[in-house]
């Protein structure tokens, strides 16, 4: 396997990685700040390896039909996941992403996914468009704000302003949507013509 889907490779076996830490404190009612501060650093380096994986492709000419599909596909894996693990926290009263707002952004990535598959089909490889680089911007910036919110409930570190907080997270995911679904519509007008005829 080449250096650039390496890194690639890593996003997908952290994602299950991050899953764990985020939850093993909420089934056993131990380690609440220490998954954290491992989970955090984990997190953080798989979201680096979209930049090395894309570096390494250019630096080393290996630029492929195949990276460019695992590419998306890895950061679809590790973020779904993380905003799997959003539903829940530490405190069973709180939730930092409402079902519908995950349902919307589930819908969107696999609508994604099955036109990447259908212009693969057809010789064609969606590579990223700036709207969609835009849109995996505010998926990390979401992952990393709800992290820190997680991080300050783990820790009993909740200022009197979290209710305040916590509705911010709120607004950083509906951008999310916002911003998946024009970039969604952005891949239709450009590779939509792959669906035709079938």
């Amino acid at each position: 396997m080449k250096l650039s889907n390496k890194f690639t490779l890593t996003r997908v076996l952290f994602a299950p990685i991050f899953f764990l830490l985020y939850f093993i404190p909420i089934w056993t009612g131990k380690f609440a700040a220490l998954s954290m501060y491992i989970a955090i650093p984990c997190l953080a380096f798989a979201e680096f390896t979209d930049y090395l994986d894309g570096h390494y492709a250019r630096k080393h000419n290996e630029v492929s039909d195949f990276g460019k599909m695992f590419d998306p596909f890895a950061d679809v894996v590790l973020h779904l996941t993380s905003f799997i693990c959003f539903i829940k926290s530490y405190n069973p009263e709180i939730s930092y992403i409402p079902l519908f707002v995950l349902m919307l952004i589930f819908i969107r990535e696999f609508s994604q996914n099955f036109l990447r598959m259908v212009s693969a089909k057809k010789g064609v490889a969606i590579a990223a468009r700036k709207g969609g680089k835009f849109k995996t911007v505010m998926y990390v910036v979401a992952e990393f704000y709800v992290v820190f919110l997680e991080l300050l409930v783990r820790t009993d570190n909740v200022p009197a302003c979290f209710d305040g907080l916590k509705l911010a997270s709120l607004i950083i995911f509906v951008i999310c949507v916002i911003c998946s679904y024009a970039s969604f519509i952005d891949y239709l007008v450009h590779f939509g013509n792959t669906l035709k005829d079938d």
